[in-house]
């Protein structure tokens, strides 16, 4: 599957676990109750702040048009380090980058589902007088732009030249896991500015914001940076003389989107004020702590300890197809660039799909979509093989025919039909067992656990494609392939690596029949944790 799309299911899991800042604001939970869930981005203590707290009244949307752009406009660049990251994957393998490049590489996409982690710091450390979402968004989007703008000085250089030296894989892996990281907590900040900076009433529109903002953002970083990125799209549709480069690179794109996070933070640190009279006056320091033992004594309970286990291994059945796919089609001759435009006719899909399956899920027992969508899902898994596999016989001199991608886009689309089922199913369960008490904590928690889970099989699955796969050396007898040196030899003595048998091949039957094996004998334990009784599912707590 293309990183373009499997991103989505990983971007729009984390965009759930910050919706729950609408969810916190309708609560009618009494504010003293909650002990801790402020420690989180937009906790409690700011969501449940009375409509007659401070000076605003009643106010309409254009009112606080404002507000509503300067936050869709934060969202936008928050995507922008999302989208080049998943457009790194796509540029390492058409330079012929091994798997267990990729599998390091992947570590890069772990911050937002670890954001949980130091997210109590985020909200609970800063500046009075400086602003308490300000104290971290300021300077995190100035190192960011400063850190755009210097790589744009060496990205170049860590991709490779081309001739003899290869990517710096390390380079760039601890590169773009700080550009992740410094984006997830921007995430936070953004996402607790967001209940202060808009009125209660208009307080919704947040998320729309969110969905929105860093989808935009997604696109302009991946989608539009590949294809202007491409030499052959830019001679196809943009230009009347071709040229032998496109007409951005990395570097050029790294420092105009550098210069405008510099910019744009400017403006914010000197014309936006922020809502002082919602700022919390509690010790803030207990707050974190308070947080981080009310984690864990969640996480203790039989019932979320049972369900996070499930959920971590759920997903085992899909990292071939959801991490490999897209990457082994690039190999096979497939533009990189035409692959991330495939997200494209996915997006109307992924905003419809939600609202119809939320019919179904919306009931007591919202895992029954996920386990009937489950084997299906799996299924594509040998589906998306076959795809790889007849890649290379339906190619020509001209590139593919028009009916490959077709097939192509059909698949992905039925694909996420399965993807969208056990997604929203698992939402809505978090949704529905999640203490409304400390609601934020909790569905932030169950939220970063599915998302682990995802993470942590796609990394694995990357890493194991290359050691499955087996190759001989034709035409040099007595040497072998089964090692970087014992090809570098083969080659030498006149010969060449052929490849025999694919991992990813092997790979995508086994996790097929892991998958299988986990919803005949797991899943029906999952199901079983919809009939435990709410107070399996409440964190005690003392006032």
């Amino acid at each position: 599957m293309s990183p373009a799309i499997v991103a989505q299911e990983g971007g729009r899991q984390r965009r759930a676990a910050s919706h729950h800042h609408y969810l916190d604001v309708r609560s009618e939970a009494p504010p003293g109750l909650a002990l801790c869930g402020d420690g989180l981005p937009g906790g409690e203590a700011e969501a449940l702040v009375p409509p007659e707290s401070g000076v605003r009244g009643a106010r309409g949307c254009r009112a606080e048009l404002g507000s509503i752009l300067l936050l869709l406009v934060l969202y936008v660049l928050q995507g922008i380090p999302l989208g080049l990251a998943g457009s790194v994957p796509l540029i390492l393998q058409s330079k012929s980058a091994s798997y267990t490049d990729q599998a390091f590489f992947s570590f890069v996409f772990w911050p937002f589902s670890l954001k949980l982690l130091w997210a109590p710091l985020v909200d609970a450390v800063y500046l009075r007088g400086f602003g308490r979402r300000k104290s971290w968004l300021v300077p995190t989007q100035y190192v960011l732009g400063l850190f755009m703008i210097y790589m744009s000085t060496q990205v170049d250089v860590l991709l490779g030249d081309g001739e003899g030296r290869g990517p710096d894989v390390v380079a760039l892996t601890v590169t773009f896991f700080l550009f992740e990281f410094l984006a997830a907590t921007q995430d936070i900040a953004v996402d607790g500015w967001a209940l202060t900076m808009l009125s209660r009433e208009n307080v919704g529109y947040a998320s729309t914001c969110n969905s929105v903002g860093q989808t935009a953002g997604y696109f302009l970083g991946n989608v539009l940076f590949l294809a202007l990125e491409s030499a052959s799209f830019c001679n196809k549709y943009l230009r009347f003389q071709p040229q032998p480069q496109g007409i951005v690179t990395l570097s050029d794109f790294l420092f105009f989107w550098g210069a405008v996070f510099l910019i744009t933070t400017t403006l914010v640190a000197l014309l936006k004020k922020e809502n002082k009279e919602l700022t919390p006056t509690k010790e803030e320091t207990k707050g974190i702590t308070d947080t981080y033992r009310l984690l864990f004594s969640i996480i203790k309970m039989p019932a979320v300890l049972t369900f996070c286990l499930l959920i971590l291994t759920a997903k085992v059945g899909f990292s071939a197809a959801d991490a490999v796919t897209g990457l082994k089609l690039v190999e096979e001759g497939v533009p990189k660039e035409h692959l991330a435009l495939l997200a494209v006719p996915m997006v109307p899909l992924q905003i419809i799909l939600p609202l119809i399956i939320s019919k179904y899920t919306a009931g007591p027992q919202p895992l029954n979509t996920f386990y009937k969508a489950m084997p299906f899902r799996l299924l594509f898994g040998l589906e998306f093989a076959f795809l790889v596999w007849w890649t290379p016989k339906v190619k020509h001199e001209g590139g593919f025919p028009v009916y490959y991608y077709v097939v192509v886009v059909l698949s992905y689309a039925l694909h996420q039909i399965t993807l969208y089922s056990m997604y929203v199913a698992i939402m809505a369960f978090n949704a529905k067992v999640s203490d409304p008490l400390i609601g934020g904590t909790y569905m932030t928690l169950l939220n970063t656990v599915s998302n682990l889970g995802g993470n942590w099989p796609s990394t694995v699955a990357l890493w194991l494609v290359d050691p499955l796969t087996v190759k001989e050396c034709a035409g040099a007898q007595e040497q072998t392939c089964g090692t970087t040196v014992a090809a570098e030899l083969c080659t030498k003595a006149g010969g060449s690596c052929v490849t025999t048998l694919d991992g990813y091949y092997v790979e995508s039957v086994i996790c097929v029949i892991l998958g299988f094996g986990w919803w005949f004998l797991l899943g029906p334990k999952l199901k079983k944790l919809q009939d435990e009784g709410q107070s399996s599912w409440k964190c005690k707590r003392t006032n």
